[in-house]
């Protein structure tokens, strides 16, 4: 088992399937940290009159993607939460190097349509091709 599992989140419906993956690798050692990225591109594209709206709705997203996984885990794994300003992929690796994460569990798409295109190419991809340690990639349907 893992001690300490990373699963980033974008809110999507698919990032519950790669929770329930996290917590099959889990025991009650385990920690499974819950990671929603708020991606300054997104933002920082907004004009300046708008871009603290997007900010904040940026925000408000990612702190209801990080409870309901970590709610998803409630009783059967310890959780830690975190929501950081970045661009995902760097972000979520530089995570995993700062907690010493045994391996990132996610799935192979999040977000689709419109938000997809904003998302500027696979973030799964991207932690794939960096990672220093396991990702297990979860086929979302």
């Amino acid at each position: 088992m893992y001690e300490h599992i990373l699963v980033p989140t974008d809110g999507s419906e698919g990032t519950m399937q790669a929770v329930e993956h996290a917590l099959e690798l889990a025991d009650a050692e385990s920690k499974i940290h819950v990671l929603s990225v708020v991606d300054q591109r997104v933002y920082l594209a907004a004009g300046g009159d708008q871009q603290d709206a997007v900010i904040q709705s940026l925000r408000d997203d990612a702190v209801q993607a990080v409870e309901r996984c970590a709610e998803k885990c409630e009783g059967e794994a310890s959780t830690a939460t975190a929501i950081r300003d970045g661009v995902p992929h760097r972000v979520i690796l530089d995570y995993a190097d700062e907690h010493d994460v045994d391996v990132v569990v996610m799935g192979t798409h999040g977000r689709t349509g419109r938000d997809k295109l904003t998302s500027l190419g696979s973030v799964t991809e991207r932690v794939i091709e960096n990672a220093k340690r396991p990702v297990l990639v979860v086929h979302i349907d």
